[in-house]
């Protein structure tokens, strides 16, 4: 009876390899990456009505739309990293959260890179593609509570997570998450080396 407390694993996090995101990202997903810069903006702007502009100026490059840099992929390794939520999804909610910073790590999947959020109630796991000369583009899912694992990526839209992977500073990179399933209209996570 212990294996019924386990959740079984997909083999690979998408059910075909390739190197190209597009081959695999969900109709929803492409529009979310599509649109990303709109749901920032409205994002950040249902939190400045709501009172928060004094932390999202603090955040400086983090919550700004057009902060990118470029300069390649994030380097493989451990990270802190903290996610902030923006603008409330639904009535109730909040339009401005941040959360303590946990543990992240980006290792090499073979041609890609994966990058996995190891602890909190919400973890993100996926694989980072190529993107452009500013970012890269993730494409995962989420474990969430006590789970002890993450889901393939297609198999549950609500699990879905799709978002880009920027370099806003010297050793400051962030997970820009549009349109998430879950509480706000946008979820930028920060990552920096834990080192």
């Amino acid at each position: 009876m212990t294996g019924c407390s386990t959740i079984a694993q997909p083999t690979r996090m998408i059910a075909q390899h390739t190197n190209d995101w597009r081959q695999v990202a969900t109709e929803g997903d492409r529009l979310r990456l599509r649109n990303w810069r709109r749901t920032f903006v409205e994002a950040i702007a249902a939190a400045n009505s709501k009172g928060h502009s004094g932390e999202i100026a603090r955040e400086g490059a983090l919550l700004d739309p057009d902060a990118a840099l470029g300069g390649g992929p994030i380097p493989n390794g451990e990270y802190r990293c903290r996610t902030i939520k923006v603008g409330a999804k639904t009535e109730g909610m909040l339009d401005y959260v941040s959360y303590p910073a946990f543990t992240c790590r980006v290792s090499a999947a073979g041609q890609l890179q994966k990058l996995r959020k190891l602890d909190g109630s919400q973890r993100q796991v996926g694989l980072l593609f190529g993107g452009d000369m500013l970012r890269q583009i993730f494409l995962g899912t989420m474990a969430l509570g006590d789970e002890l694992g993450a889901l393939q990526y297609g198999l549950d839209e609500t699990r879905d997570v799709a978002g880009y992977v920027e370099r806003i500073g010297n050793k400051r990179w962030r997970l820009v998450m549009p349109q998430p399933h879950y509480e706000s209209q946008l979820d930028v996570m920060e990552l920096v080396p834990a080192t």
